[in-house]
């Protein structure tokens, strides 16, 4: 763009369109939704209220990913399981709560080879993916539909066998935190992607239920919880012993929370 195009006096039309974006924007909706689209880690997606807006923390989950499964696949002691997949042959990843996509595609465009399964049980936050997706050409390698896990059975997973790893960025504010939340949040976006009950927990554990039983040996789940949750999840999982899932690592976010977990499943032999 020269300099004569920046001093131009903007036309009727983009003026009434500025005036419209404006309006949007008085009446607190995110910017995200006024623009239509926003940059995560390097991809640039489509946004629609009421969909979940990726927040920049979670960026930081997706580099954590990828550092943890390269790491993995290095140094892990299931090494041995690992060694099943050739160089060509990427892992089949189950994204719970795919809301536009961010975490998954992200994951998808970094790891080439890679499958992913997404479900959000909000049908607009499924058809925002899909549309995401083939924004970025990424629709041969992801499978997406309508799914709740917290009311419907995970059978539906198992065309696709067992998978490597397990991602989610679930609902986990304390109920009792969300009247706390600022009105863009509370006016815009769906509420059901944030509240995680009274404990901030409800879909977590319906994640590592979930987990027990279509997660590989070896296998792993990241999530971002609540600083609280690192301890509460640790107690929760050593209180049901029979999930085989146990927290490998907590990592914090760029302000210093403990804000991500890596959890692992054993393997059966060392399990028994």
């Amino acid at each position: 763009m020269n300099a004569s195009s920046i001093s131009a006096p903007l036309s009727a039309k983009q003026q009434k369109q500025i005036q419209q974006l404006c309006a949007k924007r008085l009446q607190r909706m995110p910017v995200q939704y006024v623009l239509g689209e926003w940059d995560f880690q390097d991809l640039t997606l489509k946004m629609k209220p009421p969909v979940f807006i990726p927040r920049p923390e979670t960026e930081e989950l997706v580099s954590l990913i990828l550092d943890e499964e390269h790491r993995k696949r290095l140094t892990s002691a299931c090494s041995k399981d690992l060694q099943d997949f050739s160089e060509t042959c990427g892992p089949v990843i189950l994204e719970v709560g795919c809301g536009s996509g961010a975490i998954g595609l992200s994951l998808l465009k970094k790891l080439p080879h890679s499958q992913l399964i997404a479900i959000d049980k909000l049908e607009a936050a499924v058809k925002l993916t899909k549309e995401n997706a083939e924004r970025l050409h990424l629709q041969e390698r992801i499978h997406i539909f309508h799914h709740d896990i917290s009311s419907c059975s995970w059978e539906c997973l198992q065309p696709w066998g067992l998978v490597d790893t397990i991602i989610s960025n679930p609902p986990y504010i304390f109920h009792e935190d969300m009247s706390g939340l600022a009105a863009e949040i509370l006016w815009f976006e769906d509420l059901s992607a944030l509240d995680g009950g009274t404990d901030g927990m409800s879909i977590i554990k319906e994640i590592l239920k979930m987990a027990s039983y279509i997660l590989r040996n070896c296998g792993s789940v990241y999530l971002e919880v609540d600083p609280r949750h690192p301890k509460m999840v640790t107690n929760w999982l050593s209180g049901h012993p029979d999930l085989n899932l146990f927290v490998s690592a907590t990592h914090k976010d760029f302000c210093g929370k403990p804000r991500f977990l890596h959890i692992q499943k054993r393997r059966k032999e060392d399990h028994d």
